[in-house]
């Protein structure tokens, strides 16, 4: 086993963190909790910008203006539920943060990462049809790539972490946990306890 060599935190594509005035971050966090309502009322199919203006009680122009189009206000949502998920991985506690061994770290993470898609399935659907790219695509979702390759690269560098690693993710790809919850009767306990049953494997 290669010995323990955490990601940096400047080496990964970390969520937005800009800083903002008191009024203009009350103003985005308004539409963002606006954005989060519709999720919640209408589910992916009725997340859009005349949706979230109606209920944020603003025009559908202030929206453009703010995140530029859906694709980005679908990132401000991510980047908002992510935050607390990226600082466990880089600098929490261990099993899930550094210190502990990497195959442990990755169960871990693949387990978080169930629990977190499962909570915010609705949002994740929609982010999966906005503009021509996957929320793999997204700065987040090339850090959870990266996290896992680097993890795996340390459970063995003979591995071929970037087959794998896409492989692990593609498995708890937001339609994939959706046809599970839904159709398979599984429950987010269940997947992650498969996932992580998965990440244990002997890779070789």
């Amino acid at each position: 086993m290669s010995p323990l060599h955490p990601a940096a935190p400047t080496a990964l594509p970390l969520v937005d963190r800009t800083h903002e005035r008191s009024d203009a971050a009350a103003n985005r966090e308004r539409i963002l909790c606006a954005a989060r309502r519709v999720l919640a009322e209408q589910g992916a199919a009725g997340l859009s910008m005349n949706s979230v203006a109606a209920a944020a009680g603003v025009g559908k122009g202030t929206i453009f203006r703010r995140f530029g189009d859906r694709d980005g206000l679908t990132e401000a949502l991510l980047d908002a539920h992510t935050a607390e998920l990226q600082d466990g991985f880089l600098s929490g506690p261990p099993p899930l943060g550094p210190g502990a061994p990497p195959r442990e770290r990755l169960e871990a993470f693949m387990r978080a990462l169930v629990h977190f898609e499962a909570d915010h399935l609705e949002l994740l659907l929609a982010a999966e049809h906005v503009g021509p790219h996957p929320p793999a695509a997204a700065p987040v979702y090339r850090t959870f790539l990266l996290h896992i390759r680097t993890l795996l690269s340390e459970i063995d560098p003979r591995i071929d972490a970037p087959t794998y690693a896409g492989l692990l993710l593609s498995a708890v790809a937001p339609a994939n946990l959706r046809r599970l919850l839904a159709d398979g009767g599984s429950s987010p306990d269940r997947i992650a306890d498969a996932i992580s049953a998965l990440a244990r494997a002997d890779f070789l």
